[in-house]
């Protein structure tokens, strides 16, 4: 893995980083619901466009594996926070996902304690995440133009609902992950 800096890939992640307030901002203060919708597909969709892009060209990056999950869970975070503001998804959705990320701070927290980073991501959680980041500008849709609402909102929470429980598996596997590292140091062994 390489550590440069400046690479495709990373500006891609610094684009969709920079995408988040943007969409908070049209969606919260100018409510400019077409362009947010907009801005959140992009940030959504070109999710998976940074790995595959900085795989084809060899130009993984540790700064690029750190990027990644951080744009993905600011877009997240700030969908759901303002998606909830506006009375798009209901405070319990959001509170779902919001527990399954403490939970994931906390095991953070007890990896850095034992001299680890964060854990790889996994299938599983990119599934999720591409699920979660797929069914926000739909369920935008849905409450935005009453004409496709029913078809939008029935697609967007069926993929809002498998992203949440996919998002959850994923939780408990990095949860068990961390276990099994902690394990493997505290009886002096080598990390499993």
């Amino acid at each position: 893995m390489g550590d440069r800096v400046l690479t495709l890939p990373n500006l891609i992640s610094l684009v969709r980083l920079v995408g988040v307030p943007l969409f908070l901002y049209l969606f919260l203060v100018v409510r400019a619901d077409v362009a947010a919708v907009v801005v959140l597909a992009i940030g959504g969709t070109s999710d998976w466009v940074d790995g595959w892009i900085a795989r084809r060209l060899e130009q993984v990056s540790r700064l690029g594996e750190l990027l990644d999950p951080l744009a993905d869970r600011l877009y997240i975070l700030a969908t759901l926070l303002a998606f909830t503001a506006r009375e798009v998804v209901p405070w319990q959705f959001t509170g779902a996902l919001l527990a399954r990320e403490l939970l994931l701070l906390g095991s953070l927290a007890v990896l850095r304690r034992y001299g680890y980073g964060p854990p790889p991501v996994h299938y599983v959680g990119k599934t999720a995440t591409f699920l979660l980041l797929a069914a926000f500008p739909i369920l935008l849709l849905a409450a935005a133009a009453p004409g496709v609402a029913t078809a939008a909102g029935a697609i967007g929470w069926g993929l809002a609902w498998w992203g949440l429980v996919l998002y959850w598996v994923a939780g408990a596997m990095y949860v068990v992950q961390a276990g099994r590292l902690v394990r493997a140091m505290r009886s002096g062994g080598a990390p499993a």
